[in-house]
């Protein structure tokens, strides 16, 4: 069965993998391009639907971004969100201009049409997330207003006959408090998605797929032990048993005694079938980190060394056709390979991999899940609850947790920071309620005073985030009483570290991880 598929073209919006994420919560399949993605490649692709994301710039500029007015008469159903809204009225005939307050953050909409498809079933005054310096002064031929706010004439219009819709607000972000049901109406009702793309479908598919690529080839697999690797790995299993075998770089940037963690659960001891091997490469990793202090520079060093070891570790075994990875979706939108954003960080498995890598294709079976529905994909294969929600932990590890220079010393620092952190969040139940935590070292040495003693050392960051799909998260309100013990122990019991600092960050504009 051919899934279907809802495209979202991104304008540079901050939130253009939330408007994804949201539509595959309706259970549609959804892939997010650049506003610049060409009209017959589009019209190859064969959507149901079509979703504008919102801007930074205005749509009157003569250098903003821009769609053709073809995108529109193609017949497929689209739906403008905030800049998209204010492009489409403008290439179809109405006009845009800057208005005379900004409107910004929560806003009381009222519905004016409520037996509109997009907004069946929403309350007729219901609060939506406004951004926007310009408004939509006058809709296009054909179209309605469907919903205003007391600043705003146009929060939404519509032209039904051609299926094009128009929102001035945010319902993909949470603070739109009846946003998932207008993505879930457009999606349905407009679109006539089925929304029968289901997780346990995707697994099965996955698996015949993988089976058919490989044939009789062997395949390598990246395994770091976090929770997009295991989910990959128990899939390739599943998938052709004993041609897989698991690789696992211990290059020294893990979180305190991971390394024997990651063995005890899938080496020869543990519950799966994945001809596990570990390769220690500490002081490689160490030695090609030595005076590198660039966030990218680091990453590219150690997406590059891991590839090095899996080739080094692919001759060892022989022949070997096929190199698995656990890239996901955010990594490659992240990276700038999907959609209209800046490149934020590369990936050591995106394209920050080396010109030259010695295998015949690289397979990523959950490139296109969340990190969310990646875990959806672990427990419909079985693996336990607790090796399915571990914490997150990056690629290149503990390297983007260090700021500036990577050493021996300064990971020893961190891990012990880390696991102290963790161990009192466990214990106080945070485990339970918070998305993300975990110690970062800063650059930063300030003076102390320790046993009446000065002393001139470094400052950890504690990190703790609230999110459901990793891609915006707020910083999460950890009692005093807790941050209080972490500080004190890790103080007193991490040579090195003299002073403790919490991370109020959210996301955007920062990222989850330090570096």
């Amino acid at each position: 069965m051919k899934r279907e598929l809802v495209i979202v073209l991104d304008f540079g919006g901050q939130y253009n993998q939330l408007v994804a994420r949201r539509v595959r919560e309706c259970n549609v399949y959804c892939e997010i391009y650049s506003y610049k993605t060409d009209l017959e490649a589009i019209k190859n692709m064969n959507p149901r639907g079509i979703i504008l994301t919102g801007g930074p710039s205005s749509c009157y500029e003569e250098s903003a971004a821009t769609c053709s007015r073809e995108l529109f008469e193609l017949g497929i159903p689209i739906l403008g969100l905030c800049y998209g809204a204010q492009l489409m009225m403008l290439e179809l005939g109405g006009k845009v201009e800057r208005a005379d307050v900004r409107e910004y953050g929560k806003s009381e909409v009222f519905i004016g049409k409520t037996c509109s498809k997009v907004f069946e079933g929403v309350s007729e005054k219901t609060v939506c997330w406004m951004s926007h310096f310009d408004y939509i002064s006058q809709v296009a031929p054909g179209f309605e207003v469907t919903a205003h706010t007391a600043a705003c004439p146009t929060a939404a219009a519509e032209n039904e006959a051609e299926k094009l819709y128009a929102i001035q607000f945010h319902p993909e972000v949470l603070h739109t408090a009846e946003g998932t049901k207008m993505i879930n109406n457009f999606v349905k009702n407009v679109c006539a998605c089925a929304g029968d793309w289901k997780m346990e479908t995707f697994v099965e598919n996955s698996i015949r797929e993988i089976r058919a690529k490989v044939g009789s080839g062997k395949v390598l697999c990246a395994l770091s032990g976090g929770v997009d690797s295991s989910v990959a790995a128990v899939m390739l299993s599943k998938a052709i048993g004993s041609q897989l075998t698991c690789v696992f770089v211990d290059h020294g940037l893990l979180r305190k005694n991971e390394g024997d963690e990651v063995e005890a659960v899938f080496g020869s001891e543990g519950s799966y079938d994945l001809n596990f091997v570990r390769v220690n490469a500490q002081e490689r990793f160490y030695n090609k980190l030595a005076g590198i202090e660039e966030p990218e520079e680091k990453r590219k060093i150690i997406g590059e060394e891991f590839i090095r070891v899996f080739e080094e570790e692919a001759k060892k075994i022989g022949a070997v056709d096929f190199l698995v990875q656990g890239t996901i979706y955010p990594d490659v939108v992240e990276s700038g390979l999907g959609g209209e954003s800046a490149v934020i960080k590369s990936h050591h498995n995106v394209g920050g991999l080396p010109d030259y890598v010695d295998f015949k294709e690289i397979i990523e079976p959950l490139r296109d899940l969340f990190k969310d529905e990646v875990r959806k994909a672990g427990l419909e294969m079985g693996i336990p609850e607790k090796l399915v929600f571990r914490q997150p932990f990056p690629g290149p590890g503990l390297g983007i947790r260090i700021v500036g220079e990577v050493t021996a010393e300064k990971v020893r620092m961190v891990q012990e920071a880390d696991a102290i952190y963790r161990e009192e969040m466990d214990a106080a139940g945070m485990n339970k309620i918070v998305g993300q935590y975990f110690a970062a070292l800063t650059n930063m040495r300030s003076v102390g005073v320790m046993g009446d003693e000065r002393t001139y050392d470094y400052a950890v960051a504690l990190r703790a985030v609230n999110t459901i799909d990793f891609m915006t998260a707020e910083a999460a309100e950890v009692p005093y009483e807790v941050l209080n013990k972490v500080m004190s122990r890790i103080i007193n019991e991490v040579r090195g570290v003299n002073r403790v600092m919490y991370d109020l960050t959210s996301k955007p504009p920062g990222t989850i991880e330090f570096e």
